[in-house]
């Protein structure tokens, strides 16, 4: 482990990339422009080593660095050692976990590739990762979540969660949607944004129109009772599911566009004491469940 550096001074400018993790605004700026992420604890790290990401550096406390031992030694950057008290310095929280890696951004494939499995060098429309972090050629995708301006990185990571373990191929944002990668969009996924393709829409006026050509038949999941119920839902073969911002929902232009709009069927009972909806991630979960039932 010749790369582990002994760090005392929270102020350390090589620690960088760990300033001010809280600090939303100064962190989905500075990430991006800077070609990088922030993964916490050892299971997320390892899932994104796992998914072919590349390691800036790690910040670890010393308690912690026995168990990503082998992680450290295949680093090809500094792996930081520093006490509790200097890492809740350093990031403005407490470190529960004690390790955090800065790590390599790729990327992102266009909408285009994504909907039709082609595979870029370095991109994330293909298979896994070969020994030499080379990608095979994707399948299409055939059930895709569709996110219209989410904004909250804990529901993105939720629904990357959600999606990834119920089955559907693929993700696509709107371009004012989260970013999938910031710090606690990728905790709360558990590493699920690593496992789950996705790409940004450039044009969110016609990004659905897109959609459409590549062969999607476009739901709109809404909490209008009077929609189609998802468990009454019959479309067949390529299937875009339509999920809104938190507040308001999908909007109007894109529930016009959509070929159905579609419900999760509430309790009369809970409608009557006024509980109309669900939050966007256990709505998303029910209709990736359902989703998966369509035949491909």
């Amino acid at each position: 482990m010749a790369g582990i550096v002994d760090v005392d001074d929270p102020g350390d400018p090589r620690l960088a990339d760990y300033a001010r993790l809280t600090d939303v605004r100064l962190r989905t700026t500075l990430e991006p422009a800077h070609g990088l992420f922030v993964a916490e604890g050892e299971k997320v790290i390892r899932r994104a080593v796992a998914a072919g990401f590349g390691v800036r550096s790690m910040l670890v406390t010393r308690d912690k660095l026995a168990g990503l031992a082998d992680v450290a030694r295949a680093c090809p950057g500094p792996v930081y050692v520093i006490s509790e008290e200097a890492a809740e310095q350093v990031t403005g929280y407490r470190v529960h976990r004690g390790a955090l890696a800065s790590m390599a951004r790729r990327a992102l494939p266009t909408v285009a590739g994504l909907l039709s499995g082609a595979a870029q060098a370095g991109d994330r429309s293909g298979g896994p990762p070969d020994g030499r972090g080379r990608r095979a050629p994707g399948r299409r995708p055939r059930r895709i979540v569709v996110l219209e301006d989410l904004v909250d990185h804990g529901n993105v990571g939720g629904i990357f969660r959600c999606a990834a373990a119920l089955g559907v191929d693929a993700v696509i944002l709107s371009p004012r949607c989260a970013d999938p990668l910031y710090r606690r969009a990728v905790k709360v996924s558990m590493g699920a944004v690593f496992a789950i393709p996705y790409a940004r829409m450039s044009d969110w006026r016609g990004g659905l129109a897109e959609l459409r050509a590549a062969g999607f038949t476009l739901l709109a999941l809404t909490p209008d009772q009077s929609a189609v119920p998802l468990d009454r839902v019959a479309a067949a073969g390529r299937v875009a599911l339509l999920l809104g911002t938190e507040g308001d929902g999908l909007s109007s232009r894109w529930l016009a566009a959509a070929d159905a709009a579609v419900c999760v069927p509430m309790s009369a009972g809970a409608m009557a004491l006024g509980v109309d909806s669900l939050n966007v991630v256990a709505a998303a979960a029910i209709a990736c469940h359902e989703l998966a039932r369509l035949p491909r």
